[in-house]
């Protein structure tokens, strides 16, 4: 946050402009920039089978200065 940069994970399947859109009209915010990765897949043992997890995206999104955006979870008491 200290560099005006959130991270989140997204589906592989959603395209670079379609998270753009959705983080600037859900946030009311304006995007400079989207860099991303994918995430490596983590094998599962299902008996004898063995299977993988889906594929994610790390979507690094990097905000224009004096926009933010508020946490989302708030602390369990």
């Amino acid at each position: 946050m200290g560099k005006n940069q959130y991270t989140s994970n997204v589906e592989s399947g959603s395209t670079r402009t379609e998270i753009k859109h959705w983080v600037e009209l859900f946030f009311s915010v304006k995007v400079i920039a989207m860099n991303s990765h994918r995430l490596p897949r983590k094998g599962r043992r299902m008996g004898p089978i063995m299977g993988h997890t889906m594929y994610y995206r790390r979507m690094i999104i990097t905000l224009q200065p004096g926009y933010s955006i508020p946490p989302l979870r708030k602390k369990r008491t």
